[in-house]
């Protein structure tokens, strides 16, 4: 059998990363890459108390290989603080997220959605990626930030470049849609404390009465820019392809729309958009026998722990639309479970709601997608779409 490695997975290798996570959990739960100069977890259960341990393993020195905040002189945001400056922000921010803001938000992921497919359907065939996955994600962040009708266009095409900068490298138009957005949401945020809306920027300039400096504010908004784009392109086009590969789970939610929600965990579990997040260890720890020093970077491969027959059964790795899910690492757990999960679960549902109804018969051409490059967030970057 080939020596076990872990290699940091790119636009190549995401195609089929689920046989060496196999092999990890079985063969070296707690695995040194020396490709990636980390440990890496892989059992749903290690990668379950890492995360909700922010004491022992802390995000306050980057969540790649290397410490990104040090190296590219960022100033920390709520996914790079440890409580209990995370607790304050993390609370502050929440008030954006509550379940009626998420609901009265359907009427118009719904439009949107109709929309696009229609467009899709009456095409014939198209991308899925570009059709849907990737414009759908850019406008609920938008109405997040409370980015108006007339931005929305340049701001979809700031998010693109950003977005495949984390692909492609921080090229020039990159640096630009970066300087743009900064300016863009500068004079928002100036605006807001002005106008007040029913948005983000809003609730963060009325914040603990307006103590949150510019840059804790930019700093969150683009959080949402980065993180709630990829990672919702990965679920959309993760549960297209595997709706395609599952004939009988499709039939089943044709047959019930009820179980589409669940559906929804269950596309989450096994697309598993973020594939997992390093921490770094703040005190010695032992692992799997190994004794870890103080300032060890181990990656938390949620990828991994998603399809760990220890938690979801020998089955983990197939689809079932009903299967009883009591926990999940899509979304990570304890102080830094996703703030976005809520709208991340709305478009999954409007998505495969309006699909089902409107395209029953629809494929999409796993094989011929391409995926985006980076070594965290696995998602399609082409996905050849048809209607039936």
């Amino acid at each position: 059998m080939d020596t076990l490695r872990y290699v940091p997975f790119g636009t190549a290798t995401w195609r089929n990363p689920h046989p060496l996570y196999r092999r990890l959990r079985d063969e070296e739960p707690l695995h040194w890459s020396e490709a990636a100069r980390c440990y890496v977890l892989s059992r749903f259960e290690d990668v379950f108390r890492a995360a909700r341990d922010t004491e022992t393993f802390s995000s306050a020195q980057g969540l790649t290989f290397t410490n990104e905040v040090e190296e590219l002189g960022l100033a920390p945001t709520i996914v790079m603080m440890d409580p209990p400056d995370h607790t304050r922000f993390r609370r502050l921010v929440s008030r954006g997220f509550t379940p009626r803001q998420v609901h009265e938000l359907e009427p118009a992921v719904r439009a949107f959605v109709t929309d696009h497919l229609e467009r899709l359907r009456t095409d014939g065939i198209g991308d899925f990626i570009s059709g849907l996955a990737r414009p759908l994600p850019c406008f609920v962040v938008a109405s997040y930030l409370g980015v108006s009708e007339q931005d929305r266009d340049q701001f979809a095409g700031w998010t693109h470049s950003i977005v495949q900068a984390g692909t492609h490298g921080h090229d020039a138009s990159a640096m630009d849609a970066l300087a743009n957005l900064y300016g863009f949401f500068t004079e928002l945020v100036e605006r807001r404390r002005i106008e007040p809306g029913d948005d983000m920027i809003s609730t963060l300039v009325a914040a603990d009465d307006g103590s949150l400096r510019l840059e804790e504010i930019l700093g969150y908004a683009f959080v949402m820019v980065a993180g709630g784009n990829d990672t919702a392109i990965g679920l959309l086009g993760g549960a297209a392809e595997l709706l395609t590969e599952h004939r009988g789970q499709r039939q089943r939610l044709l047959r019930d729309g009820a179980l589409i929600p669940n559906a929804v965990e269950e596309c989450l579990r096994l697309t598993s958009p973020v594939q997992g997040l390093c921490r770094v260890t703040t005190k010695p720890v032992t692992l799997h026998g190994v004794d870890l020093p103080s300032g060890t970077r181990v990656l938390l491969c949620y990828g991994a722990a998603n399809r760990d027959p220890r938690e979801f059964g020998e089955d983990a790795d197939e689809m079932d639309v009903g299967r009883s899910i009591n926990r999940l690492m899509t979304f990570s757990s304890g102080p830094h479970f996703c703030l976005g999960a809520a709208a991340a679960r709305l478009q999954g549902r409007v998505v495969l709601e309006e699909l089902l109804a409107r395209c029953p018969e629809f494929e999409v051409d796993a094989e011929a997608g391409t995926f985006a490059d980076g070594a965290f967030t696995r998602r399609y970057e082409t996905l050849p779409f048809t209607a039936s």
